[in-house]
């Protein structure tokens, strides 16, 4: 989970390669849109996070015994990875936030990332009810306030969505180290520091 939340913030690499996209202003999705100059790479690293969250979420998804809203939850970190995959295959067409006349909503791909967070926030919930541990009761909160705040360019209200949707992927990194972390000392997410 570790690594999966390393490379779901695979923005940081656009802070160096010339990307033309301004990280305040656009959508990390505008990376890996289709007609981008580094979308390959863009969407290698994608479906790469999408593939370890899926491999690191199957094994506690399926174990017998496990509380029931527990398994529920890396099921549904199980759906984020796919539907991640989903936001890939059907990417945005072009750059709204360089490209004059680029609409901000495809709506294929608003679709699918509807889902990506859809099932990110069912996972959060119940992976995160009952916990001791307090991160694992903030990080979803401030995770839920950075979503919503990135919705103003679908709604003709563009600008600095960029830096708000690069915290909501960094708080989501933490989400998956933190479960990941509990999942690995055996105690699963409901364990105590």
């Amino acid at each position: 989970m570790a690594t999966a939340a390393v490379v779901y913030n695979d923005w940081l690499p656009a802070l160096v390669l010339p990307t033309g996209l301004d990280p305040r202003h656009s959508y990390v999705s505008e990376l890996y849109a289709a007609d981008q100059r580094f979308r390959l790479p863009f969407a290698a690293l994608e479906l790469a996070a999408a593939g370890l969250v899926v491999a690191a979420a199957l094994p506690p998804g399926c174990r017998r015994g496990a509380e029931r809203g527990k398994r529920a939850g890396w099921w549904c970190l199980v759906a984020f990875g796919v539907c991640s995959v989903a936001d890939v295959v059907v990417p945005m067409r072009c750059a709204p936030s360089a490209e004059p006349g680029c609409e901000a909503v495809n709506p294929w791909h608003t679709a699918t990332s509807a889902l990506v967070h859809a099932a990110l926030f069912a996972s959060m919930t119940l992976l995160a009810s009952g916990t001791g541990r307090s991160a694992l009761r903030w990080v979803p909160v401030a995770a839920l306030v950075t979503a919503v705040c990135t919705v103003g360019p679908l709604f003709g209200h563009p600008g600095w969505h960029g830096v708000v949707q690069r915290t909501h992927l960094v708080l989501v990194g933490v989400w998956l180290v933190l479960v990941g972390r509990g999942e690995g000392r055996g105690s699963g997410p409901s364990g105590r520091d």
